[in-house]
Formats: structure tokens, C-alpha cells, sequence
């Protein structure tokens, strides 16, 4: 009997605009690399599409990522890798004719001593005249929610080098009727450093060391963070 088994590789490598009906936003991403004790700053650039004057405000957030990889909103500065408190907007409200463009700018403060890595959300709302109830609290009295962009802000020293990911838990979970094998891994980033993952299921022959690869997921992993990755191909993929 040929014996067999699967192996699962990563690979770990370093880590835009969008539009929304009315107005445009760009870059999507803000990646600051300041050292500790240093100050950076990145624009962004706003283009209303609206056929009338529209005013912008920028609201920022916290937010983490759960085992599925869906980003979690949470109240600003109130997370452990929270860069909120490092940022400060200029200006943080405007207002814009039609088809006009202008930009803001992100400053960023990194305090001295710290190479830790942190992320933030950066909302930029298209704002009205209130006409109604604000169902948004966190909307300021007197104007009410039209459309948002979302925004990424992530914050990590070239100095800071540690990368360091675990797998574990490398387990099947084919049911007895399925057509298809399924398996499952958890993937533990214990570093700090934000990092594209590229994880492949191998199935490897023992007897000749030949491999095939049977799937292949990409993500991004976020320090402090684990996800859940599940793996399926059909049962005639191995002899």
C-alpha cells in the first residue's frame, strides 16, 4: 500500500479607490511605516460626483477581525492595537461643489518607544441637512447619514520585524454522504506584524515525495488574531 499524507504550507509575505453613488475616495488603504518618536502624513483625496454643494465629515473607528475574518466595528480607541489615539484629521469636515476635488490630510504621531502595530477605521460620510429622526447617534446633531466610504489606516515600524505565525488543529471533517473531503486548520498570527497569507493544502506520497496540490486560500492575518481556514476538494482527487 502507498502511504500517503496531506500537508498544509503557508506562506507568509508583507502586506486603490473607491466610489460610492455620489463621491469618490482615494487611497482606500493608509499604510504608515513611522518610527517611534516620528510623525507621517498621508493624504486623501475626495471628488463629489453629486450634482449639488455635499459636505464630508471623517469619523474614526476601532475595529477587529473574528475567526471568519470579518472586520468588527468598535468604538473609537477602544481596542488593544487602537491607532486612533495617534491620528488627527485636517480638516475633518468640508464641503464641496459639484465635481470638485479636494484633500484632506491623515497625521500620524508615534510616540516615542512604542514599534507596536495598530490599525483604525476611517469613515468618510457624505453628510446632509437633517430632515429627519437621526437613527445614528454618533452622527452629530443637525445632519444626518447619506452615504460612507470605509477606509483602513494600519500603522507598523520598518524596524518591527516579527512575523511569526502558527497552524494548529490540522483535522478532517468529511461526513460519511458527502461528495466532497473537507479539512479544517486554525491559523494563529502571535506576531505584530499585519501579514498576506498564502496557505496551500498538499497531498504528499511518501513513497516518492510527490506532491499535488489540492487548494490554495489567500487572506490577510492581523496580530492577535486567529481564523478558522476549511479546505474542500472532491473525494477522486487522490488516487
Amino acid at each position: 500500500m502507498i502511504s500517503k499524507a496531506l500537508i498544509l504550507l503557508i506562506l507568509f509575505t508583507n502586506l486603490l479607490f473607491i466610489k460610492a453613488q455620489d463621491f469618490e475616495v482615494s487611497p482606500v488603504e493608509l499604510k504608515f511605516t513611522a518610527e517611534p518618536g516620528q510623525t507621517q502624513s498621508i493624504p486623501i483625496t475626495i471628488t463629489n460626483h453629486a450634482n449639488k454643494n455635499s459636505a464630508f465629515s471623517v469619523i474614526l473607528a476601532d475595529f477587529v477581525i473574528n475567526k471568519e475574518g470579518e472586520k468588527i466595528v468598535l468604538p473609537s480607541a477602544s481596542s488593544e492595537h487602537s491607532l486612533v489615539n495617534w491620528l488627527s484629521i485636517n480638516p475633518p469636515f468640508l464641503e464641496l461643489a459639484p465635481n470638485e476635488t479636494r484633500q484632506i490630510i491623515v497625521n500620524l504621531q508615534a510616540p516615542v518607544g512604542d514599534y507596536s502595530t495598530r490599525w483604525a477605521h476611517i469613515f468618510i460620510r457624505s453628510t446632509n441637512e437633517q430632515t429627519a429622526l437621526i437613527a445614528d447617534k454618533s452622527v452629530q446633531t443637525g445632519i444626518s447619514l447619506s452615504s460612507q466610504i470605509a477606509l483602513i489606516a494600519y500603522q507598523s515600524p520598518k524596524s518591527n520585524v516579527n512575523f511569526k505565525m502558527k497552524i494548529t488543529g490540522l483535522s478532517e471533517s468529511t461526513n460519511l454522504n458527502d461528495t466532497l473531503r473537507r479539512f479544517k486548520a486554525k491559523l494563529d498570527n502571535i506576531g505584530d506584524k499585519i501579514t498576506d497569507c498564502k496557505v496551500s493544502l498538499l497531498a504528499s506520497n511518501l513513497a516518492t515525495a510527490d506532491e499535488k496540490l489540492l487548494q490554495t486560500l489567500k487572506f490577510v492575518s492581523f496580530p492577535d488574531t486567529q481564523k478558522e481556514v476549511y479546505f474542500e476538494f472532491n473525494k477522486d482527487a487522490l488516487p
